[in-house]
């Protein structure tokens, strides 16, 4: 059974959060984030992309920038940029995409649950990137960013949550670049705090969406502070993480594409012959075709777009793996015929994700960058929580999901 807890989370008052919000710290550059903070000493990214205080070209591993990290949230916390609220609350943060809105409560999650699988994962996780992101939580002594988690829908939280949604947020504002809408609401009632509690309590898993590395991170420096505190007692709030957890069947996941740099010494009607074994080919012409169904794939090649139909034979219903569009294309196209081996390392392929179309497939194909471009219809979150509860690990590069959550709404002290 699930166990999560309400915090006292340190944000911004209000008119503050759209100076201090940010993106994630994982999806853009550190130039990017330089310019997106310009002279705005209270972006986030000072905290969570603290290179920028640095002369440019400096890593974002040196020491120098994590112990920056931690000035910089003292600093934040000094001049009431960022305050902690008086009690333990619940949050509700809501994205609105494209008209569709998705409502997630803010929880701690707890560390034992993801060491004993009840909070699953569908990713492997690089010891590197955990490793960085420990060090950020040990010198922040704060998990700054959210986990992404899905929960089965529950029919009592979405009626607590539309009554919330019916009032005045704390927060309300639509983010730069994208154009996406942000609310967030604080529960302090405690008759909604204890439902909440109650009834994660009786879901038997919870699902990381997005943000594996930072989970990893979170809990295990929630257990080496467990480790090292002699009198551990196990209520204290190390032993929780901060994630945004939303009803399953909300969420937007994206498909996530793949641009090839070569066709493995093969030409073109080499390349598409050598498909043909294992797909049904039909030429779409030169308008973009993006694929309408689980198991077909588009393809462009020389100005022109395909429709690949995965014949047959060639997937397996009863494999939760072997039945992803994501496996049938590693397996029939990316080794058989191009022979990409690893696809986390290899410098032959790159991946696009859907939010910025397949026009930014044909845009990097057609300069010359890229020799070809592949589009995968979109996994389905069912198909993520089969696979965790299967124990299986997805193939790198699945799932994008959209929208990121925005950094510095709110933020998790570990005491």
């Amino acid at each position: 059974m699930a166990v999560v807890k309400p915090f006292k989370g340190i944000r911004p008052p209000k008119e503050f959060v759209e100076q201090v919000e940010s993106r994630p710290y994982d999806v853009l550059e550190s130039e990017e984030a330089r310019a997106e903070a310009g002279d705005n000493e209270k972006s986030l990214y000072h905290i969570i992309k603290p290179e920028i205080n640095f002369p440019v070209g400096t890593s974002e591993y040196d020491p120098r920038v994590y112990e920056e990290a931690a000035r910089q949230f003292q600093k934040f916390q000094d001049k009431d940029w960022l305050v902690q609220d008086k009690d333990e609350h619940y949050y509700i943060y809501a994205q609105t995409m494209n008209g569709k809105t998705q409502y997630g409560l803010v929880i701690g999650a707890y560390v034992d649950d993801y060491m004993n699988g009840v909070i699953k994962k569908h990713e492997l996780t690089r010891r590197d990137k955990e490793e960085d992101r420990m060090k950020h939580v040990r010198v922040n002594n704060a998990n700054m960013e959210p986990v992404f988690f899905a929960y089965p829908d529950n029919a009592v939280l979405d009626k607590l949550i539309m009554r919330y949604a019916a009032t005045e947020p704390e927060y309300d504002f639509i983010a730069p670049i994208d154009g996406f809408g942000h609310k967030f609401w604080v529960i302090s009632d405690a008759a909604d705090i204890a439902t909440i509690t109650e009834e994660f309590r009786k879901m038997p898993s919870l699902y990381i969406a997005d943000g594996h590395h930072r989970s990893a991170a979170a809990a295990l420096v929630g257990a080496e502070k467990a480790k090292q505190n002699p009198n551990h007692r196990g209520d204290e709030e190390y032993n929780y993480f901060m994630a945004v957890a939303f009803q399953a069947s909300q969420l937007t996941i994206l498909d996530y594409n793949r641009v090839l740099k070569d066709l493995n010494g093969l030409t073109s009607e080499q390349f598409l012959d050598a498909i043909r074994k294992n797909f049904t080919v039909e030429d779409k012409g030169t308008e973009i075709y993006k694929p309408t169904k689980l198991h077909e794939f588009s393809l462009y090649l020389d100005g022109h777009w395909f429709s690949l139909v995965a014949k047959d034979g060639t997937y397996d219903n009863n494999d939760p793996i072997g039945v992803l569009d994501v496996d049938i294309s590693s397996r029939l196209i990316l080794e058989e015929i191009l022979q990409l081996g690893d696809l986390r390392s290899s410098k032959r392929i790159d991946f696009v994700g859907g939010l910025r179309g397949l026009g930014e497939l044909k845009r990097r194909v057609d300069s010359g960058e890229m020799r070809a471009a592949l589009a995968l219809y979109p996994v389905s979150m069912q198909q993520i929580m089969d696979i965790a509860d299967s124990g299986n690990i997805m193939p790198p590069k699945a799932t994008w999901f959209e929208p990121k959550l925005r950094s510095g709404l709110v933020i998790h002290k570990l005491s």
